[in-house]
Order: C-alpha cells, then structure tokens, then sequence
C-alpha cells in the first residue's frame, strides 16, 4: 500500500510555510515564501500558490489533497476565510474553492490557530489530553478549543478567537476593528512597539546595547537573547507579557471549564519566565476549585505545527 502524503499550508501574516506530510506527522519536504499581505489578497494566493507549486515540482509523492490553517472567521464547510485582521482587503475570499481548482486536489481549510490545535491534539503536546485550550503567539493571537477529543468551532466556525477577548474597553485599537484586544498586547508589532518606547527610557539595558542602539532591531528573538545574558529589563518584559496572557486565559478558563493551556507560536520562546508568569496569573484569576488541576504547556510542534495541523485536515478525514 503506498503511504499517504498531504500538502500542508500555514498561512502566516508575513510568511507562507507550505509542507508535504504523511500521516504520521512526518513533515518530508518544506518552503517558505513571503506573505506580502499588504498587497492584498490577489498576491497573497498569488504566494500560496507558488509555495504549492515548489513543493510540487521537486516532489514526486501521491498527494491525497491541500489543507490550509489561515487567519480569520473561516467556514470549513464552504473553504471560505471572512475578514483575517493581518490580512488586508480581505473581505470574504473562497480560499478553498480558489486552490482546489488550481491544483485539482481536494482543498480544506479551517482557522490557522484551530489548524495548530488539531496538529498539537494528532502529533504534540495534546496527545495525552482530551480536552485544552491552545493559544498562538504570532503576528497576532489565535487560539483553538478541544473539546474531547474535537475542534470546538461555534455556530458558525468562528470560534476561540483568544486574541480579541476585550481585556481593555479604553484600549488601543486593534487589526480587528475592536479595542483593547489581547493581541493589542501580545502581537509582535505591539510588543516591539511597547518595548520600542519602554526602552527610550532604560538606555542602561542590555537590549539597547544588543540593538547597537538601534531600536529597529528589537525582535521577540533579540529580547530573549538579551535575557538569557542576564537583563533584567527583558525579564521583566517576557513576565508582564505572560500576565497579561494569564489576564486573557483566566477567562477562557472560567468559561469553558477547560484546565489545560497549550502555548505555541514564536514568543512561546521565551521560555520559563513566560510561562511561570502565565500560569500564576491564571491561578489567581481562575474559580477556586478550578485551580488544581490548571496545567500551562509549551507546544511540541513549534513552528510546524501549522503546517501538521494543515495537513491533518487532509489526511484525518
């Protein structure tokens, strides 16, 4: 019997990452193209496409079908994608119908952060539990439901949108056209912003120093460079960052009953500090009784789960 393979498309704010996968979770080939979201949805599958077709032309394997994890209120049953709010121009596209005739393959899509739920749940850190929460830290802030076993997705697929909990009504205002969003707080361009003007004032920091003094250079990889050195500046960054998270899951938690937090995308990262920081402002949030048994775990497939979890729409059928 010849092993199934699946393409796998996480489609990310900045860059496309598109990969073969067999069912076992083996990712056997990958590329990254640019996103180029500012330039509207025409390019954006412009580059979901040519990711598709690299992998195509230097693979020889038995596709069985395409599966898309993208931003936005996504309806799986149509393949379409509503208003993502790091993509702009897009209003209501038909992803799935666009590339399944592009490739004539059978083409799935669901909600980027949903997809990563399913790939943590199939191959990651979801595998010894029936039911958690799973959040994305990115260019913005998604998040997925499991529920015993299955994707929670709502009425209408719009569910565990985590990003845009309103943790602030007076807050800044977010991509999504809302204020004082979680992602306000934790998307890197408000982090790097945040750190931008914190830093203008503790010049003494090594983070400045890292920079060459030049702000532009601050990265979530920089300032956890900067803490693993010994900054305290950076530290005191990554906590307050895992605060506010715990602030925004605290809730998550209180409504769904649902005690276990998987935490993955790039600021996932940071590492210990984050995640202490995270799960002790849940605790001190949460109902009473709901704190026992609380669990905050860091993603296994890391920057792959994308494209796992992408792919087991295919292949998990």
């Amino acid at each position: 019997m010849k092993e199934k393979y699946s393409i796998g498309v996480d489609l990310g704010g900045t860059k496309v990452k598109v990969g073969i996968v067999n069912k076992q979770g083996r990712i056997v080939q990958k590329v990254s193209v640019n996103t180029f979201a500012e330039k509207g949805p025409d390019k954006v599958i412009a580059q979901i496409k040519e990711g598709i077709n690299l992998l195509l032309k230097t693979n020889k394997k038995e596709i069985q079908g395409i599966g898309i994890g993208s931003p936005g209120t996504v309806s799986s049953k149509r393949g379409t994608v509503e208003n993502p709010p790091n993509l702009p121009g897009w209003k209501k596209v038909h992803l799935g119908k666009i590339i399944q005739k592009e490739f004539a393959l059978p083409t799935f899509v669901e909600n980027d952060a949903n997809a990563a739920a399913i790939g943590e749940l199939i191959y990651g850190a979801g595998k010894a539990h029936q039911s958690f929460i799973m959040v994305t830290l990115g260019t913005g802030v998604g998040g997925g439901i499991i529920y015993k076993g299955k994707l929670f997705k709502g009425e209408f697929g719009g569910a565990g949108e985590i990003g845009h909990i309103t943790i602030d009504y007076n807050g800044t205002k977010c991509n999504c056209g809302s204020y004082g969003c979680l992602e306000t707080y934790l998307g890197n361009k408000y982090v790097i912003k945040n750190v931008t003007t914190k830093l203008k004032k503790n010049k003494t920091s090594l983070l400045y120093k890292l920079t060459e003094k030049n702000l532009k250079k601050i990265t979530p990889k920089v300032i956890h460079e900067a803490y693993l050195l010994g900054d305290k500046f950076s530290l005191k960054i990554i906590e307050n960052l895992g605060e506010t998270l715990g602030y925004g899951l605290a809730s998550v938690v209180n409504l769904f009953d649902i005690r276990t937090i998987i935490i993955g995308g790039g600021v996932a990262g940071f590492g210990k500090p984050l995640f202490n920081s995270v799960k002790k402002t849940i605790a001190s949030r949460v109902l009473t009784p709901m704190r026992p048994h609380l669990k905050v775990k860091q993603a296994k497939l890391k920057n792959n789960a994308g494209i796992k979890g992408a792919s087991s729409l295919v292949l998990y059928q």
